[in-house]
């Protein structure tokens, strides 16, 4: 659990050629959220940055995981320093010498689990992925090729480095490319520093979620800069990026700008739109199967549907996922059905192969690239002692794409606000997950057979509350 920091990179890449698996975490998690994904990942040791994170020293403390500490990295040829190492902590591979030390002598296998993350899930608890080695080279491929990465090509990481968009495509296709990576100066993404970061670092890209590049956009628009690198391309993954947003990113900086589409399960990168080069770029498509991925568009019978026509977005390769780690024995018979993995997105390919998403089967919240299981939120709103029923959905909002709102029906006689819902919410979630807004409701429109959907939901409270506005 770090920031983006030099020592997580270097401690993701040890951990990972140790033949350890890597699972990193968002800092900005709550206790009780840490305790859950550090228990459902198997966790055996917590590692933390110098300044260390409280939530998650609690969490693993309560679980009795070690605690170990990296120091900070002050001399860049230096070694990096791991303090409180538990003497019980070891690989799975090999016995504890009696030095201390471990001595690896044999060499990664395509098959170990190098990395795992979680995906949230509609109907359930988020699901966990493991992601092998064979997994990650197949999927830094695939990236390289689309973009012909060189050791000439240099970029600023923009995104959080424990989700699997920053991990791959910016800091691991890069690396293995020979090109270079800089991380922020100001530790995260700051629209101030963005552009002195950029030509600091002699970028000829970046890739980001369509919520930054709005952002790099409207500081654009109020504050230009006196210089801009020339960029070879941008990027655009994570969410949808409306063609407007493309053409004025086109026109501001003077780069073909490519939207890719991606998920944890694929090790990121399915489709993209290619470089000039190499084909047309389609405002509003994400692009074609890249490299060694097959996608196909196929009806609920497992058949491929013609050219233009919707169907459910499927794929497979190399570095596709072999299956969740989840207790639910369904979950992976009903995502690899018919021999492909289903992504729950409905699509529409054309006569080129060039992908354009429709809309999702799954209910996840897309809130600048967040995905966020409503389940989970609607789970923290039940937790509350005066809420009866509470459902949370998806809204469109104009620099997120999406932003949550959640309707409740409180117990009988009691008073409750929707400050004090938030409050609530503030405590029990990352910040990222906490309702824009909470409607206090007498009841919750449901179907002839008494099921709450979603969508209806959204339509009966934002609608007629974006209406009065």
């Amino acid at each position: 659990c770090f920031p983006n920091t030099v020592e997580l990179v270097v401690v993701f890449l040890a951990v990972i050629r140790a033949r350890g698996v890597a699972a990193p975490l968002n800092p900005a998690y709550t206790q009780d959220e840490f305790e859950f994904y550090l228990s459902d990942s198997g966790a055996r040791l917590l590692v933390t940055g110098a300044d260390g994170n409280a939530p998650a020293q609690a969490a693993a403390a309560k679980l009795g995981l070690p605690h170990a500490v990296a120091a900070t990295l002050t001399d860049a040829a230096g070694p990096l320093g791991l303090t409180g190492l538990a003497g019980d902590v070891q690989d799975n591979h090999h016995p504890a010498p009696q030095n201390g030390t471990v001595q690896h002598k044999e060499e990664n296998e395509p098959s170990d689990v190098a990395l795992f993350l979680h995906t949230s899930g509609t109907t359930s608890r988020p699901k966990g992925v493991p992601l092998t080695q064979r997994n990650l080279a197949a999927s830094v491929q695939n990236i390289r090729a689309v973009y012909r990465f060189a050791e000439t090509d240099a970029t600023v990481v923009t995104l959080p480095l424990f989700h699997v968009h920053g991990l791959m495509c910016a800091l691991l296709s890069s690396l293995a490319s020979g090109a270079s990576v800089a991380l922020p100066a100001a530790g995260r993404f700051s629209a101030s520093t963005f552009w002195g970061d950029m030509l600091a670092a002699g970028a000829t890209w970046y890739t980001a979620v369509p919520t930054i590049h709005q952002i790099i956009l409207d500081r654009h628009a109020s504050r230009p800069e006196p210089r801009y690198p020339a960029l070879r391309f941008v990027r655009s993954c994570s969410a949808s990026l409306a063609p407007v947003i493309l053409e004025r990113l086109e026109a501001a900086f003077g780069a073909p700008v490519l939207e890719a589409y991606a998920m944890t399960e694929a090790s990121h990168m399915m489709t993209s739109n290619p470089l000039p080069q190499d084909g047309a770029r389609k405002p509003g498509s994400v692009g074609r199967a890249a490299g060694s991925l097959e996608v196909a568009v196929l009806d609920e019978a497992g058949s491929q549907v013609p050219a233009g026509e919707r169907g459910e977005v499927c794929i497979r390769g190399p570095n596709v996922t072999a299956g969740y780690k989840t207790a639910d024995p369904g979950a992976n018979e009903a995502a690899f059905l018919h021999g492909w993995f289903h992504t729950g997105d409905i699509g529409v390919m054309d006569g080129e192969g060039y992908v354009s998403l429709v809309g999702r089967i799954k209910e996840l919240i897309n809130r600048g690239g967040e995905k966020i299981s409503p389940i989970e939120v609607d789970s923290v709103l039940l937790g509350h002692p005066d809420v009866a029923q509470a459902v949370s959905f998806g809204v469109p909002d104009e620099k997120y794409g999406e932003e949550i709102h959640c309707a409740v029906i409180l117990r009988e006689s009691v008073a409750l606000g929707e400050e004090e819902v938030v409050a609530f919410c503030r405590k029990n979630l990352a910040a990222f997950k906490v309702p824009k807004k909470v409607y206090i409701a007498a009841d919750l429109p449901k179907t002839a057979t008494g099921k709450i959907q979603r969508r209806i939901v959204a339509q009966h409270f934002f609608a007629p509350a974006a209406a009065k506005a």
